[in-house]
């Protein structure tokens, strides 16, 4: 993947050379520009894109009138079509016509350069706050840097400004407005720059899905999305025999072609991978995002919105829409097998473990039951739970991964549902939200049972660079536990019963689900008392396992 600037291109030249001839590739004929100086790189990089032939330049004085110039080519040819600006108020006389394109549905789309983000309320000359100029008029603001440096980066962030604008998915056109900083120098010869992964949008065809052949090895990534869409993933994933890597929030790790262990078996089933279908918000592993970094691989994502997964910007195909043909029944098999192996080690070693509590809180609940999972550790711990015939409705702040909330969250999923829910969240999190066990006097008390695994500070931490810093460097191990880890001198149980909730503890697996079992209406809370002193132990012996049970199958 060369996501790195390389050579001697100043990084303005290169940044504006990719985004001109990104524009091109995905079937941009024409482009409006007015003069000005910061603009200069994208101003070339058209000249030279119009003297290849592969586009129409329009030169305009006046911005709003060149916003009005696009907005007609945009409205005749019913293509994406950019008008490109200079910094400062040149940007805000692209008003008028971005608002007309929205309410017109017309794909034009406002390139503005802009100075470096660190010049902002530096009253550096020409210099405003550009992103969100335009309020709430354009259906997606997206910015690019050339301090980044990142070719597949860039392109990646132009391909949804087109989709996006053209309304390829959504069938709903509009303006979008990219925002281009670039920074001195702006002048330059761009050397040959990478042509990135071929990317294409499949239309949506008379039957409503795309088809995908049986041919390459294909695994399915499911992150976090709607339970009925979850769902028939599982069902189609199981259908095609095509190896399932879900999350537990997917709402479709469930099944028989459902991974359990699948985030410890990918590095020895990597190389073996010709095409992975993503579905949904995938946020939980890293080698997860390294699959979806590969530009070796065909990259579908299955998406209508606009906002496909992407943070590999290795995505070469987006459908808004699939259905999947069946795929080699011995792939799944050899998953299926190392699974397994993986499962049983797993399986024999448990004892009382963050691993075994969600397990435990997992297996109470049948497919009508609801379960809302917290942030960090917890819902990493679920993504390892054995995998069975059904799966609870789960549901998880996935969105930006925080941990705030996350009580108040389940206690609206509840007032939704009318039944019980169960969340398990760490301590942490817990505490993030505390108050969130307060209700009102006159209002209905949510059916909530809070399971709090609390092993007294953030233990995902020490299963990163972080953790691994900590025995290796220096002053780094005494900075750990304050920096990271932050355990609380706090009594969780005694904090909930203060806020008159019935509180059980739990010091084994039998002890929790007994805990459950007995669970009775309104508000509850269970402290699951764990430690985390093992937890990165813990998983480079997951890992390890994870690759003996590849070399088990494939040997």
């Amino acid at each position: 993947m060369d996501d790195l600037l390389a050579g001697s291109t100043p990084a303005s030249v290169a940044l504006a050379t990719v985004v001109i001839d990104e524009l091109a590739a995905l079937g941009v004929t024409d482009v409006v520009c007015c003069p000005g100086s910061r603009s200069a790189p994208l101003a070339y990089a058209c000249a030279r894109v119009e003297a290849e032939g592969r586009i129409r330049l329009h030169m305009r004085l006046d911005e709003r009138s060149a916003g009005f110039f696009a907005l007609g080519l945009a409205k005749a040819s019913g293509r994406a079509t950019p008008v490109i600006t200079t910094s400062g108020t040149a940007v805000a006389n692209l008003a008028p016509a971005m608002a007309e394109a929205r309410f017109a549905q017309v794909p034009l789309v406002a390139v503005t350069a802009d100075r470096p983000s660190t010049l902002v309320g530096m009253r550096a000359n020409q210099t405003a706050d550009q992103v969100g100029i335009f309020g709430t008029t354009p259906l997606a603001v997206v910015r690019v840097s050339s301090a980044d440096g990142s070719y597949d980066g860039w392109r990646a962030q132009v391909r949804r400004v087109v989709v996006t604008a053209d309304g390829r998915l959504s069938r709903r056109p509009g303006p979008v407005h990219l925002n281009v900083e670039l920074t001195a120098p702006l002048i330059g010869e761009p050397e040959a720059i990478p042509r990135g992964v071929p990317f294409r949008v499949e239309p949506i065809p008379p039957g409503g899905a795309v088809r995908l052949d049986a041919g390459p090895r294909t695994v399915i990534v499911a992150g976090d999305m709607p339970v009925e869409q979850g769902r028939w993933w599982a069902q189609a994933a199981d259908q095609a025999r095509i190896p399932l890597l879900a999350e537990p929030s997917s709402n479709a790790r469930w099944g028989s072609a459902a991974v359990s262990g699948y985030r410890y078996l990918l590095p020895g089933f990597a190389s073996q991978i010709e095409r992975v279908v993503v579905t949904g918000h995938p946020t939980l592993s890293r080698p997860v995002t390294s699959l979806l970094s590969r530009t070796d691989i065909d990259i579908v994502a299955v998406d209508s919105s606009g906002e496909w997964s992407n943070p590999g910007w290795a995505t070469s195909c987006v459908a808004p829409a699939v259905r999947l043909a069946a795929g080699d029944p011995g792939w799944l098999d050899r998953w299926t097998a190392a699974d397994q192996w993986w499962r049983q080690m797993v399986d024999a070693a448990s004892s009382w473990s963050p691993a075994a509590a969600v397990t435990g809180v997992w297996g109470q609940l049948g497919a009508q039951d609801v379960l809302v999972l917290g942030a960090s550790n917890p819902i990493r711990d679920a993504d390892i739970a054995p995998i069975g015939s059904v799966s609870p409705q789960v549901y998880a702040n996935r969105g930006l991964s925080g941990i705030d909330g996350t009580i108040a969250t389940a206690c609206g999923i509840a007032a939704h549902h009318g039944q019980p829910v169960v969340a398990y969240l760490g301590d942490l999190t817990a505490l993030h939200d505390i108050s969130s066990l307060a209700v009102p006097r006159h209002e209905t008390t949510p059916d909530v049972t809070v399971v709090v695994a609390d092993d007294q500070g953030g233990s995902l931490f020490s299963t990163l660079e972080y953790g691994a810093a900590r025995s290796s460097i220096g002053e780094m191990a005494d900075w750990f536990e304050r920096l990271f880890a932050l355990p609380m001198a706090v009594d969780v149980a005694a904090v909930a019963r203060g806020f008159g909730v019935p509180v059980t503890t739990a010091t084994s697996s039998t002890a929790l689900i007994a805990a459950l079992q007995r669970r009775g209406p309104g508000l509850s809370v269970v402290v699951a008392s764990l430690e985390r002193a093992d937890r990165a132990t813990r998983h480079k012996q997951l890992s390890a396992w994870g690759r003996q049970a590849v070399r088990s199958v494939t040997s």
